[in-house]
């Protein structure tokens, strides 16, 4: 392929405000194996993997077609889909970027290109950068939601993805799914974890503090009220790098306190900017760094306040962002990055670090192919034992895809739509919600969907389900609810996921309106509409503040995949979305 001088110039000046080699730049001329070829370039090398939800074995995985950014999020990275998404930051069309980043022709290209990811690949990839940077130049940094999101994870409690890490050579990581096992789990795999665990903002409640249950926990930090150390100092390339970690903030909302009841999160700005101020005054580094499970649009509005930090590494919200966000503070600009989903990905920050600060930097977002990618013979034989007392079991055919299965996306995905039928058909109810959870792996036309498959869409340490009674006012008004912390404009509002999910009941969206405003016309299947004060029977799972009294979700999909045998959807339940003609985030 031949392009134009014109052509040349932006593609470089693409690479220039991406901070990425011209070697980098997305072209059509690209071979498979090129992924690979990643120049070294200064004295630091920052490796940073995230959500992998506990993959460790290759999976396919669809990009999203609706991800929606409102107010000053609008059009602006990470909120492209598609199309946009190639022209923005300058990937040619059909390549095995424009695949790996996006849904557009998911089908054809996944069968063109393979499984992605794979903790014995991904080992691979880590080794020969790490090699090819040389002993003590680089450091690997995981984001969290590395311990839930499989059967095995769910079967031993975290502690395999905790094997998994150690042997990947993980340094430093934070958490956020890692803090739905109990307290005492929490603790005892960070015991065992290899790296250093890293967390400014969880602190412990006062009453906790006055007798602490884990007084001998290497992170406790009494005087500060902390739970885990706020960061950690590296010496990579003799350059000194603090590390400082943010889990994610909400985790007691969006998920069940219960299982944490003595700790206590939140975004702690101010905390932050203290963290900072006292690393650099004390600790002296070259490069302050934050591994971050915020989302995308929190570390942005985070990165705007807080001065300081050089590169903010993030997670939580799925997105694989080809190239950095610079964002201007009172102290200067900050990089904020976001490393995709389920291993797919591999962040690369090689960093040019000299005179006590960050001169020059380059970054590549690294599809991982399994195809493409030689897996190593260790990790490789670490998860097939990890997998081998539950094979039988996790690879049970429960029934075959006639479409393609997935989840993520502000609303209904093909699998979401399969679980909440489900939930509908077992148990005999009218309505059906599902969590807006953002993990959850893909299926492919004509494969087996096997217990593994559910398991990666339901594994949760709080699975049970539930039937019973709601008014339409309480339906919507959980709709409303969720919709306001997807959509709000402040992002520090936003609280992570995706729309609920529906079974049964269709409404309209209006993105762009205020709270209690944007859910309206909400009707059944059947056309009859839905009445504030009229009861309705409605079954779910998940539920956060106490424990449902239903099976387990994975039991319930399994018997309805079992008496089913083929699975195509006859309906999505998505809504029609008003006010948003234009908007990049979503598919035309």
């Amino acid at each position: 392929m031949t392009i134009s001088r014109r052509e040349f110039i932006r593609l470089m000046g693409l690479a220039g405000a991406a901070g990425i080699l011209p070697g980098s730049v997305f072209s059509a001329a690209r071979k498979p194996a090129d992924l690979y070829e990643i120049p070294r370039f200064g004295n630091v090398c920052l490796m940073h993997m995230t959500d992998c939800h506990a993959q460790l074995n290759p999976v396919y995985f669809r990009e999203p077609s609706v991800n929606m950014g409102v107010g000053g999020a609008k059009g602006q990275a990470p909120h492209l889909v598609g199309n946009a998404l190639l022209e923005k930051f300058g990937i040619s069309p059909d390549s095995i970027e424009a695949h790996a980043f996006t849904y557009l022709n998911y089908d054809k290209a996944a069968n063109q290109y393979g499984r992605v990811g794979g903790f014995s690949h991904l080992a691979s990839l880590v080794k020969r950068l790490r090699a090819e940077r040389g002993d003590g130049n680089s450091l690997l940094m995981d984001g969290g939601d590395t311990w839930q999101g499989s059967g095995t994870a769910y079967l031993t409690r975290g502690r395999d993805m905790v094997g998994a890490c150690n042997l990947l050579g993980v340094d430093v990581m934070t958490g956020h799914w890692e803090f739905t096992y109990l307290d005492k789990e929490v603790i005892s795999n960070i015991g065992e974890f290899k790296g250093d665990f890293v967390a400014q903002n969880v602190g412990i409640n006062d009453e906790a503090l006055f007798d602490y249950k884990f007084p001998d926990f290497d992170g406790f930090n009494e005087d500060d009220g902390l739970a885990f150390k706020p960061y950690t100092m590296k010496e990579i390339g003799g350059v000194r790098v603090a590390v400082i970690g943010q889990a994610f903030p909400y985790t007691p909302i969006a998920n069940p306190q219960r299982f944490i009841p003595d700790w206590t999160f939140g975004i702690q700005d101010d905390r932050m900017q203290s963290v900072v101020d006292t690393v650099r005054e004390n600790e002296r580094p070259d490069l302050v760094v934050v591994i971050s499970h915020n989302g995308m649009d929190v570390d942005l509005k985070m990165a705007s306040r807080v001065r300081g930090i050089d590169v903010i590494f993030g997670g939580h919200t799925h997105d694989g962002v080809p190239a950095p966000s610079v964002i201007k503070n009172k102290g200067g600009k900050t990089l904020v990055t976001n490393a995709g989903s389920n291993g797919k990905f591999l962040g690369v920050m090689d960093l040019d670090v000299r005179h006590g600060k960050l001169q020059d930097f380059r970054y590549r977002l690294v599809p991982v192919f399994s195809n493409l990618l030689p897996a190593d013979p260790q990790m490789q034989t670490y998860i097939d034992e990890v997998r081998a007392p539950h094979k039988k079991r996790l690879e049970e055919k429960l029934a075959v895809a006639e479409e393609t299965l997935y989840r993520r996306g502000n609303f209904n995905g093909t699998f979401d739509q399969l679980i909440c039928d489900a939930l509908r058909k077992v148990n005999d109810a009218q309505v059906s919600l599902s969590p807006g959870f953002r993990w959850g792996t893909t299926v492919m036309p004509g494969q087996d969907i096997t217990m593994d498959n559910v398991m990666d869409q339901t594994c949760i340490t709080y699975p049970e389900t539930y039937r019973r009674e709601m008014s339409g006012a309480d339906i919507k008004a959980i709709l409303e609810d969720v919709c306001d912390n997807l959509f709000n404009a402040d992002p520090y509002y936003q609280q992570g996921g995706d729309m609920v999910r529906l079974g049964g009941l269709d409404y309209v969206c209006e993105p762009n309106q205020t709270f209690g405003n944007r859910v309206s016309e909400m009707t059944l299947d059947d056309g009859t509409r839905v009445e504030a004060g009229k009861k309705y029977m409605v079954a779910g799972w998940a539920t956060v503040g106490s424990k449902s009294p239903g099976r387990p979700i994975w039991d319930v999909v399994a018997d309805y995949l079992r008496d089913k045998k083929t699975v195509k959807i006859e309906k999505l339940n998505t809504p029609k979305l008003v006010g948003v003609s234009g908007n990049p985030g979503i598919a035309s």
